[in-house]
C-alpha cells in the first residue's frame, strides 16, 4: 500500500486544483501549474517538457525529489513535503533574451522569492551572489536556471519545514528552524509566483534592462554579498579573494582584488567572516 499523503499532520500536501485556481487566470504569466508526488528533479522533467512544446508559465511542483540538483551539480534533498521544490519555464521576447541581459532572469526569481518570504514568513532574508537565499549565513533556499530551447527553466528549493536534524549540511536552514511567522507551503507558494511574475513583468517590458525595471537597484539592495570580503572559488581550481563592489550590467558579480576589478560570471561565493579574537 502506497505510504499516504497525510502521514505527517504537519506536513500536509499541496493541492494542484487550489493553486491552480488562484494562479492560472486570462492574462497570467502562470498557464498550467502542475503537482506530483514524486520527481526526479523538476528542473529536469520541467525541460523535457519545454522541448515537447510546454508554453511559458509552465510549473512544476514535486512533493519530493529524488535527484534535486544545485548548483555545480550539488545534490539537494529533503524529506517529503517539507519544503518546496518548484520549476518554471520563461520565455523571454526578443530583447530580454538577448545573453548580456538573460543572465538576470535567475537573479529576478531570487529578488522576488527573497520579497515574499521575508514579507510573509517576517524573517530576515538576503541573496548571496548569484541566487541563493540566506538568513544570517545559513542557507535557505537555492536557485538553478537552465537554457532549453527557445526556453528557460528556473527551479527553486526552498527549506520549509525541515527540523535540525534534517538539515543535509551545517551551515543550512529553514523557516522553521528560524521560527518564521509562516510554515503553510500554500500561501507561501502563491507569494513567491505572484511576486516573480510581478518582476519578470517589469523586466521584460523594459526589454530585459535591469535599471530601467529598478531590478539591479533591487538585487543590491537585497544582496548580503555586496560590501562583503569574500573567496571566490573559480573554474579550474582558482580562487579570487577581494571585496564585492557590486553587479554589473549582465550581472556579473565584480571583485575587487589586487587594485583591479574583476567580473566574474560564475564561481562559488564564500563570505569571509573576520577570525574571533
Amino acid at each position: 500500500m502506497p505510504e499516504s499523503r497525510f502521514t505527517d499532520l504537519d506536513r500536509p500536501p499541496l493541492s494542484e486544483r487550489a493553486l491552480r485556481q488562484a494562479l492560472v487566470r486570462p492574462g497570467s504569466l502562470w498557464s498550467e501549474i502542475t503537482v506530483v508526488e514524486r520527481a526526479g528533479s523538476t528542473n529536469a522533467d520541467l525541460a523535457e517538457a519545454a522541448r515537447g512544446g510546454a508554453p511559458e508559465g509552465a510549473v512544476l511542483v514535486a512533493e519530493a525529489q529524488t535527484a534535486g540538483r544545485g548548483r555545480l551539480d550539488r545534490v539537494w534533498s529533503a524529506p517529503p513535503r517539507s519544503g518546496l521544490a518548484v520549476s518554471m519555464l520563461f520565455r523571454p521576447g526578443a530583447a530580454a533574451a538577448r545573453p548580456a541581459r538573460l543572465g538576470w532572469l535567475p537573479l529576478l526569481v531570487g529578488v522576488a522569492a527573497a520579497a515574499a518570504v521575508r514579507r510573509l514568513a517576517e524573517v530576515d532574508v538576503r541573496l548571496k551572489w548569484p541566487n541563493d537565499l540566506l538568513i544570517g549565513e545559513r542557507k535557505l533556499a537555492g536557485i538553478l536556471a537552465e537554457r532549453v530551447e527557445g526556453g528557460i527553466v528556473v527551479g527553486i528549493g526552498l527549506n520549509v519545514s525541515m527540523r535540525p536534524e534534517e538539515l543535509p549540511v551545517e551551515r543550512a536552514t529553514s523557516l522553521a528552524v528560524e521560527k518564521a511567522a509562516c510554515l503553510d507551503r500554500d500561501p507561501l507558494l502563491r507569494a513567491i509566483l505572484r511576486e516573480i511574475e510581478t518582476h519578470y513583468r517589469e523586466w521584460t517590458s523594459a526589454g530585459g534592462d535591469p535599471d530601467a525595471c529598478g531590478l539591479r537597484a533591487a538585487y543590491l539592495a537585497s544582496c548580503a554579498t555586496i560590501g562583503q570580503e569574500v573567496r571566490v572559488e573559480l573554474p579550474g581550481d582558482r580562487a579570487l579573494i577581494g571585496v564585492a563592489t557590486g553587479v554589473d550590467g549582465t550581472g556579473c558579480l565584480l571583485v575587487r582584488a589586487g587594485g583591479e576589478e574583476h567580473a566574474l560570471s560564475a564561481g562559488d561565493v564564500v563570505h569571509v567572516r573576520p577570525a574571533t579574537p
